[in-house]
C-alpha cells in the first residue's frame, strides 16, 4: 500500500476506449478542472457504429490536441499533476492501445505515476463528479447501461464490486442502436429513440419482456426484444411506420425489464441507493421509472458525465492513487477487462 497522498490530488486522465477521445484533469478526485471529449458520432453515423479502425486512426490524430487543450483548461503545468492515468479495458483494442501509450509515455517522460483504469469503473466513478457525492454512503447498487454493457453491481466499499448480473445477449445500448437503424432514425439510437418515444404511445405494441430463470436472477437479455420489433416492422408500408408509437412501446419494454431487475437487487441487498450510470442512463423514462419505482435515491451524472469522458477515469484512478502501488509501465490493455 502507498503511503497516504495529498488529499487535493490532480490527475491527467485519458479515456480511448472507443470512438471519443477524452482528456481531463480532476482534483480531489471531484472537483473537475478539464474534461476534453473529441466526438466521432459524425464519423462513424455512417456505418451505423462504430468501425474499429477508424476509431484507431481518429484518436491518434487528435489526441495530443485535446491533451492540450485540457491542460491549458486546467490552467496548470506537467510539473503540477500528481499522476496520470488512461483507461486499460474493456473496449476496442486498438483504440485503448493509443491511449494507454501516449499516457505511459508521458507518465514515463515527466517521473509521474501511472494507473490504468477499468472504464467501467470509470462510469461507476462519474457519480462522484456530482454535487450529490458528500451524500454516497455503501453499500450502494450501480446499473451500468451503455452501448456495450448492462451490469449490475453491488458496491460495498471504494474498489469492493460484488457482480450481480448483466446481460446474456445484446446490451441495452446496442439493441437501442439496432431498433433505431431499423426505425430509420439517426445514430446514435438511443437518444434518437428517447426524442422520437417523447411523442409516442408507449402501449400501443406490447414487445415481450425477457423471463429470466431462478439461476438469472439479476442478469438482463434484450436479444429476443430486438427481434420482436424488426419483425413487426415488417408489418407496416415502409413510407408509413408509426416510429414514435413503435420507438416508445420498445423504449417501455427495455426500461420495464431494467428496473425490475435493479428493485429486485436494491430490496435483497438492503442498499443505501440506487446509481444509473453510463450513456443509457441519460435516457429520461429510465430516471423517470427508476426515481418512481424505489424510495430510496436514485442518482444519475449530468449528461455530460454519462457517454465516455475522462474525467470519470480521472476520478476513479484517484482512489487508486490513494490506496496502491501504480501500475508498471509494462501494464498492457485488456479488451474484455472484468471489473469483479
Amino acid at each position: 500500500m502507498m503511503n497516504a497522498a495529498p488529499q487535493l490530488t490532480r490527475i491527467l486522465a485519458l479515456e480511448t476506449s472507443c470512438d471519443e477521445t477524452a482528456a481531463a484533469v480532476v482534483e480531489g478526485g471531484s472537483r473537475v478542472l478539464s474534461n476534453v471529449v473529441a466526438s466521432q458520432v459524425d464519423l462513424h453515423a455512417r456505418y451505423g457504429g462504430v468501425f474499429p479502425e477508424v476509431a484507431s486512426r481518429k484518436h491518434i490524430e487528435v489526441i495530443y490536441a485535446v491533451i492540450e487543450q485540457a491542460m491549458q483548461e486546467a490552467h496548470i503545468g506537467f510539473d503540477d499533476l500528481d499522476c496520470i492515468a488512461a483507461t486499460r479495458g474493456p473496449g476496442l483494442v486498438g483504440s485503448l492501445l493509443v491511449g494507454m501509450n501516449v499516457a505511459k509515455g508521458l507518465a514515463l517522460a515527466r517521473n509521474k505515476p501511472f494507473f490504468g483504469i477499468n472504464h467501467l469503473e470509470g462510469h461507476i466513478y462519474s457519480l462522484w463528479l456530482t454535487e450529490a457525492a458528500p451524500e454516497i454512503t455503501f453499500p450502494l447498487l450501480t446499473l451500468l447501461v451503455s452501448g456495450g454493457h448492462t451490469e449490475l453491481y453491488l458496491m460495498r466499499d471504494h474498489g469492493r464490486y460484488q457482480h450481480l448480473g448483466g446481460t446474456l445477449d445484446d446490451a441495452a445500448g446496442e439493441a437501442f442502436d439496432k431498433v433505431g437503424r431499423v426505425l430509420g432514425l439517426p445514430y446514435p439510437g438511443g437518444p434518437a429513440i428517447d426524442r422520437a418515444a417523447e411523442g409516442g404511445n408507449a402501449t400501443a405494441v406490447h414487445f415481450p419482456r425477457a423471463v429470466m430463470t431462478e439461476a438469472h436472477g439479476y442478469d438482463f437479455s434484450f436479444s429476443g426484444l430486438k427481434t420482436a420489433v424488426i419483425r413487426h416492422i415488417k408489418h407496416y408500408d415502409p413510407n408509413r411506420l408509426p416510429v414514435a408509437d413503435l420507438a416508445a412501446s420498445f423504449q417501455a419494454a427495455v426500461v420495464e425489464s431494467l428496473v425490475s431487475k435493479t428493485v429486485q437487487a436494491a430490496n435483497d441487498y438492503q442498499v443505501t441507493a440506487v446509481h444509473l450510470v453510463g450513456g443509457v442512463s441519460a435516457n429520461r423514462a429510465l430516471r423517470r421509472a427508476m426515481s418512481t419505482a424505489l424510495t430510496i435515491p436514485v442518482r444519475y451524472p449530468p449528461p455530460s458525465l454519462c457517454t465516455d469522458n475522462a474525467a470519470m477515469i480521472a476520478a476513479a484512478a484517484h482512489w487508486h492513487f490513494i490506496r496502491r502501488h501504480p501500475d508498471s509501465l509494462d501494464l498492457d490493455v485488456v479488451p474484455s477487462l472484468a471489473l469483479a
